[in-house]
């Protein structure tokens, strides 16, 4: 017998968990989620800096493949995301950025009317607690937000100094009402354990009878009554299944599989999916479209002083650290690898941000060679300080490799397209240039492990960053909202153009990217999707 539900919600990620908390809060309407990996219980997933162990684990990962670039020297870019409860909130590196006031201005001016940044900024509002280092609390939301300022590393005093040195500003909360600057970034953490979206959200609804939690169900396609959702098919334990949806269908995997589950059900660029024998219910073709995503590049340097390599190396340090971390929930392992950084303009005459800076008080290798399968820091002080193009103009494309839901995406993002992004990345460059020629780091560089950014010209830091750098895993825009269908997948209200019974919540349907990290502006998408929702039943 199919099983019926009022709201049917793909995926469990970021977004879904969000809304399948404020959806099922009336007790009045039944929900599904149907979530492709497992509940994410893995104890490294709870610990913040599990991050280096969940980085290449199959387990919790769906460890995809971009195809290879021309434009960043031939290579196959790793694009790790989440496989389990939490989505790729429960493996990303926590830094919690809402995102620029200009970011969702940019959103309302393309055609994702209510979208602004005054509309916005009450839903982060609402959706958040601000814990301060003593504990205080602001805000009353079910997302902690941790200032973890008192637990940084000492060596981080250096970034500051040069931030002051070569006349960039300082902020004391990119979140706050003066975002630009070098700052400590703030993290989603509680008691010194990750606060996902899935911990926050997904798991006091879990406690309610009219939540349903299905994972292992990888989802086949959705069904249509018409050019109405009112079914979906998924596969589990063995088993083909159909469940419908009395009210709406909520497609919320996430920017790489929302637009493929939308062409595995007939909606997408009409001759690519005849030749994949999938019969077309509406040709979209903007469907997998305008996906950007940042790259980053990383500036590795060994240190003159003691760094967290020199705490987390050693055995016997490591198990101080855990010591420290069970009995007080703080330290390094309560923090993420990205300590400090900001927004910053590389050239004073520009008129907003243009790039986000890390600063990183270790060195570690992230590339898998079949012997090391984790983030592994240096057995000596090293520092890491880096950058990624805020606003990146290329432009690229997540489409289905094969007529079957299993089978790995294919991931185009055709970086580096434009000549803006190619001097952004100069701009990046020499902007580090600065700081890590400043007397502040001058003092703490031993020596640069690899490339030293100190000796390059314009055309050796494009260069480098073509053969070294890599996303920074903020895929969006996949199914881009705005107002208009020629355009656009999904209205401002993120139904999609053409049906109804559907639609799509997550990254996917962001119009730009935003200047940073794009988990926070993910959840507070779908905490306001959940309200549109609900305003119209």
């Amino acid at each position: 017998m199919t099983e019926n539900y009022d709201f049917i919600i793909i995926g469990a990620g970021s977004a879904g968990c969000v809304l399948a908390e404020r959806l099922s809060a009336s007790g009045r309407h039944s929900v599904l989620i149907l979530e492709a990996g497992g509940r994410g219980r893995s104890p490294w997933i709870a610990l913040p800096l599990g991050y280096g162990k969940t980085f290449f684990d199959g387990r919790v990962n769906w460890k995809y493949e971009a195809e290879p670039e021309e434009t960043l020297g031939g290579r196959r870019a790793y694009w790790p995301r989440g496989k389990g409860v939490g989505g790729s909130g429960s493996i990303n590196a926590l830094v919690y950025a809402r995102g620029l006031p200009h970011d969702f201005d940019d959103w309302e001016a393309s055609g994702a009317t209510g979208w602004g940044w005054d509309a916005v900024r009450r839903v982060y509002e609402a959706m958040e607690t601000q814990v301060a280092p003593d504990g205080d609390c602001r805000g009353s939301g079910a997302l902690h937000v941790q200032d973890v300022s008192d637990q940084i590393h000492p060596v981080s005093r250096h970034f500051f100094a040069a931030a002051r040195e070569v006349g960039l500003p300082l902020s004391d909360d990119i979140n706050g009402a003066e975002p630009e600057g070098a700052a400590i970034y703030r993290i989603n953490t509680r008691d010194g354990r990750r606060n996902s979206s899935a911990r926050a959200f997904l798991k006091p609804a879990l406690r309610r009878a009219n939540v349903t939690l299905v994972t292992g169900a990888l989802v086949a396609r959705i069904g249509f009554d018409g050019r109405r959702a009112v079914s979906v098919d998924y596969h589990h334990r063995g088993a083909h299944k159909t469940v419908r949806a009395g009210r709406e269908i909520i497609l919320s995997a996430g920017s790489v599989t929302s637009p493929r589950l939308l062409q595995l059900s007939g909606i997408g660029p009409a001759e690519q999916l005849k030749s994949l024998g999938i019969t077309p219910l509406m040709d979209a073709p903007h469907v997998g479209g305008n996906l950007q995503d940042h790259l980053g590049i990383n500036y590795y340097f060994r240190a003159t002083e003691r760094t967290l390599n020199n705490e987390l190396a050693p055995i016997l340090g490591k198990v101080r650290a855990a010591i420290r971390y069970a009995l007080t929930r703080r330290g390094p392992l309560a923090l993420s690898v990205n300590q400090c950084g900001g927004y910053f303009r590389s050239s004073a005459g520009l008129n907003r941000v243009d790039q986000q800076l890390y600063f990183n008080p270790v060195t570690y290798t992230t590339t898998p060679d079949g012997t090391r399968s984790v983030i592994k820091p240096d057995p000596f002080p090293g520092f890491i300080l880096g950058f990624q193009p805020s606003r990146p103009t290329s432009r690229g494309r997540i489409d289905l490799r094969a007529n079957d839901p299993a089978a790995a995406p294919l991931i185009r993002p055709n970086s580096l397209a434009t000549e803006e992004d190619r001097a952004q990345v100069i701009a990046g460059g020499r902007l580090c240039q600065r700081l890590i020629t400043s007397t502040a780091l001058m003092g703490l560089v031993q020596s640069a492990m690899g490339p030293d950014l100190r000796e390059m010209d314009d055309a050796a830091i494009l260069e480098d960053f073509r053969h070294r750098s890599g996303t920074v895993f903020h895929p969006v825009g996949t199914c881009r909202m705005g107002a208009d269908p020629a355009t656009s997948v999904v209205d401002p209200d993120l139904r999609l153009h053409g049906v109804e019974g559907l639609r799509v919540i997550d990254a996917s349907v962001f119009p730009n990217v935003t200047s940073a990290n794009t988990n926070a502006p993910t959840m507070m998408l779908a905490h306001r999707a959940a309200d549109l929702i609900l305003s119209g039943i």
